[in-house]
């Protein structure tokens, strides 16, 4: 295949065929371990070009993840894996090959490492950066408990720059268990890598080079000085140590240092990781792997290669997408925060490692100097947003509502009690597909909107996306406007709208669905099948979240009302409608029934797929207008 790595059909009889465990991997010799690499990244890349899913991020650890299985007891010893774009090759070779084509789908295997599905996964993951801190409790937990597995945290160049990772290597360094820690530098994480601490580790010096210099400096220090300057020696040697090796910032918080070596050699790895398994204490383990290695395409654009669709691997060119293109609420918001940046020059955009997936790489191009990527430190995200709107800026922090999670008390103290006017894109707000439970933006209405201060809106198209984005911006105070991961075509008329307030879809005398987002679009399909059971029922968009439109709640009072949102049903605008009914006094006699996110974990599956899971879907909406008014299916019944 133009494009692929040939190695892998070298041999007439596949290694991968009689390897079920990391037992068979460690009874490998080294070439056979290059050979079973080779196999590997060839049935990652078939598998992603049939199904999609994450690819240039599996194919360039194919190597280190062999090599760690080579080296290792893993049957005992507990590999963490930092998020999931690194565990395909994991999975392949602990049992699970038959079933990596499920991998993603529904009932099928996780792209992620996930607890409940093998022994081999020490620890679920998926949001960066909790490897180092896990895998540290579990090295304590093994001191505790005299036992003498090791531990191993494998963490990207990318997810080492959040402030967890640090705080937990100066606890590990402090606590001088033993742990290794392998930083898989390709130096990009979804986007290009950003900061200063990525710049070092892009100032890489060859592992041999170290090693010739510090072996010249013993030698001069040894021939050349006497004994009664040993101290003035060693400093002189740490110094210029620290002038060639990227090492001495984990060396200074108590770890040894290893490397930069060569990630994709099998032979390096696995003789420096023997070396490593005898070394007390922690110990900090530096490879450079290529992400998408093996594959030219993704090799030459690992970005559009990092998560994929069903491709061709002969032309590396993605499958499907005919037919007119419908915007997505991604879309709309870079459109309208382009439209606001060219109006007022204090508008900035701020992301947190995910330039592309937020729609701010759109307007990076146009105003670069304003957009501000602080990579995976969503924390910093948001009070940096709060320090920009104090000195009078228009700061837009882009965000996906599962990461929003991690800078809740920033949302909460440094911009909401300040009242701060910092607008929060919400993105993936509700069922997200493919991506594991970790990622779904279930909670985001319930912990925002409990938040002095704070306004929460939720578009259902891309019109009010537009028009929620820009008064938001211009709204001086503290806004959070939550969209869906999906398509976003126009739901109603598009002229003439007033998004201060809930807008009538369709009047109903019998019951009404009083929604938000895109699920607005099934609350009409519904009404319309119900309609044909002669139920009347009218749909309401809510759009207010916090403060909830009282005139329009106070309307519909006296209607039996189904509420619809992609969110957890406990603390979400479903209860906000309670509550307004109680704090109002008119919540005796209310007839209301929630729909939304049920209070479990909604497994991966694709977004349709999920929605019909938690019953969002119009069938589903349908039927529990029915249930809620007593009225049995016409279709089916007969009455």
């Amino acid at each position: 295949m133009p494009g692929e790595d040939k190695s892998a059909s070298d041999s007439s009889t596949p290694i991968l065929d009689n390897i079920n465990s990391p037992a068979d991997v460690r009874a490998l010799s080294l070439d056979e371990l290059e050979q079973l690499s080779h196999e590997i990244r060839h049935e990652i890349l078939a598998i992603a070009s049939e199904f999609g899913g994450h690819l240039a991020p599996h194919l360039g650890v194919v190597e280190l993840t062999l090599a760690l299985h080579h080296a290792y007891d893993t049957e005992r010893d507990q590999i963490v894996w930092d998020v999931g774009h690194q565990c395909y090759a994991h999975k392949f070779i602990t049992g699970r090959r038959d079933q990596m084509k499920t991998i993603r789908q529904k009932d099928g295997l996780s792209g992620y490492p996930k607890r409940s599905e093998s022994s081999y996964d020490a620890f679920g993951v998926g949001h960066s950066s909790t490897s180092i801190s896990a895998a540290l409790g579990m090295a304590v937990a093994r001191d505790r408990m005299g036992d003498s597995r090791k531990a191993i945290a494998v963490i990207g160049d990318g997810a080492i720059t959040a402030g967890m990772a640090w705080e937990a290597l100066a606890h590990a360094g402090h606590l001088g268990s033993d742990l290794l820690v392998v930083l898989n530098d390709n130096e990009m994480s979804i986007s290009k890598n950003v900061g200063a601490l990525s710049a070092y580790f892009n100032r890489l010096i060859t592992g041999g080079l170290y090693n010739r210099a510090r072996q010249d400096i013993n030698q001069i220090l040894k021939h050349s000085l006497p004994e009664n300057l040993t101290k003035a020696a060693q400093k002189l040697e740490h110094s210029v140590k620290g002038l060639i090796t990227p090492g001495t910032i984990f060396e200074e918080l108590g770890f040894k240092y290893v490397g930069p070596v060569d990630g994709n050699c099998v032979h390096t790895l696995s003789e420096c990781l023997e070396n490593i398994k005898n070394i007390k204490g922690p110990v900090f383990f530096h490879v450079v792997t290529k992400k998408g290695k093996g594959y030219m395409p993704a090799e030459e654009d690992p970005l559009q290669y990092h998560g994929v669709k069903a491709f061709d691997i002969k032309t590396g060119e993605f499958l499907g997408g005919g037919g007119p293109k419908v915007p997505t609420f991604t879309d709309a918001f870079a459109e309208a925060f382009i439209e606001a940046a060219e109006e007022d020059p204090r508008v900035v955009g701020i992301t947190a490692a995910m330039p592309t997936g937020t729609g701010l790489s759109k307007a990076e191009k146009l105003f670069p100097d304003r957009i501000y990527d602080v990579g995976i430190c969503e924390q910093h995200a948001v009070t940096f947003a709060a320090g920009l709107a104090a000195m009078n800026m228009k700061p837009v922090c882009a965000i996906y509502s599962t990461f929003l999670q991690r800078g809740y008390d920033q949302y909460l103290h440094d911009v909401c009690m300040q009242n701060l006017p910092v607008t929060f894109a919400v993105d993936r707000a509700g069922a997200v597909g493919e991506d594991s439970p970790t990622q779904q933006g279930a909670f985001d209405l319930a912990f925002l909107r409990g938040v002095p201060n704070a306004t929460v809106i939720a578009p259902r198209d891309d019109v009010d996306t537009k028009a929620m984005i820009r008064w938001a911006i211009d709204s001086g105070k503290p806004v959070a406007v939550r969209y869906a991961r999906s398509k976003a075509p126009t739901i109603g008329d598009a002229e003439g709208r007033d998004i201060s307030k809930a807008e009538t879809l369709r009047e109903g005398a019998d019951g009404v669905f009083v929604g938000l987002g895109p699920q607005l679009a099934a609350c009409l399909e519904a009404a319309e099948t119900l309609a044909g059971e002669g139920l009347d029922i009218g749909v309401i968009d809510a759009r207010w979240v916090k403060p909830v439109d009282a005139e329009m709640l106070d309307s519909v009072v006296d209607k039996p009302i189904v509420t619809v949102e992609e969110n957890s049903i406990i603390g979400g605008f479903g209860s906000a409608v309670l509550e307004h009914y109680e704090r109002t006094g008119q919540l005796e006699g209310v007839r209301l029934h929630m729909c939304g996110f049920p209070d479990e974990w909604v497994p991966h599956m694709t977004r349709d797929e999920q929605v019909a899971e938690i019953q969002l879907d119009a069938e589903s909406l349908a039927e529990a207008m029915r249930a809620h008014l007593g009225a049995k299916k016409a279709a089916k019944s007969g009455t």
